[in-house]
């Protein structure tokens, strides 16, 4: 018997709602008082990785004189508590989900690549209707607090150490290719490949200037366009990412349409 937090219908989700899933027959159902709902597979494997961010405060982006524009001021900013998988999002899960990835570098436990953020979204869309659960994208915010981690913070440089060895694939040892998760140390939330291996797309939009006007209270520059060449950002670096383009405050970007080798994504969820 074990626990895990699900949605208390088909229709309403309840954030934080601690069901039981128990064994009947040769099913997993869950249970919520009068409610029993089947739990999907999929989404049993996902939770079973996913580590709670405890909300707080940190220093988001960089006054360091290797700090790109885009990347500073560096300012104080808040967010509330919430769920992020341990690792990026393997080609085994997205193809439970789709059928098929157009993945250049192709292996079961090898994050999924070679995709847009369109398609990482629409693999979400279609993960969620297959669930019932209500996974997204992270903010940036709640990506960087994460990578830096979260209130157990020890101030690294990169996401787990001041070592990029210990804890990335990047282009100093990855051999010019995503890597399968979880072979390089976690962070000090238990979090692997925040640095490296492939970049990962969050909901906000690409803004030069957003640290400067920005909220600094769960900021969140979701910005929705039909114009292929909108601008969102990645974070993480990737395999391809050398050691001074790889700190935790780094921000890049790509048009929502445009399909790259070194592209993934790590889902998240709200408490």
């Amino acid at each position: 018997m074990f626990s895990i937090f699900y949605k208390r219908s088909s229709t309403m989700q309840i954030s934080g709602l601690l069901l039981t899933a128990i064994g009947v027959g040769s099913a997993l159902w869950l249970i919520s008082n009068d409610v029993f709902s089947p739990a999907h597979p999929i989404e049993l494997q996902i939770e079973a990785n996913m580590i709670l961010v405890e909300g707080g405060s940190f220093e988001m982006g960089s006054n360091s004189a290797s700090a790109k524009k885009p990347e500073g001021p560096a300012r104080n900013v808040s967010v509330d508590s919430f769920y992020i998988s341990k690792f990026e999002v393997t080609q085994a899960i997205f193809e439970s989900v789709m059928g098929s990835s157009l993945s250049y570098f192709k292996a079961p436990n090898v994050p999924v690549n070679n995709l847009s953020w369109q398609q990482a979204n629409y693999f979400i869309t279609k993960l969620n209707a297959l669930s019932g659960a209500n996974y997204r994208l992270p903010t940036e915010a709640e990506w960087e607090f994460a990578a830096k981690g979260g209130n157990k913070s020890e101030g690294y440089t990169y996401s787990g150490s001041n070592n990029i060895d210990d804890v990335s694939w990047y282009a100093g040892n990855s051999k010019n290719q995503a890597h399968p998760v979880g072979q390089k140390q976690p962070n000090e939330l238990g979090l692997y490949d925040m640095t490296g291996n492939v970049g990962e797309f969050v909901i906000d939009a690409y803004d030069v200037g957003y640290y400067r006007y920005g909220s600094s209270d769960n900021p969140r520059n979701e910005q929705h366009s039909d114009i292929g060449l909108a601008h969102k950002s990645v974070r993480g670096g990737s395999f391809s990412y050398d050691d001074n383009e790889s700190e935790s405050y780094r921000r890049d970007f790509a048009s929502q349409t445009i399909i790259m080798s070194d592209m993934g994504l790590r889902l998240v969820r709200d408490k």
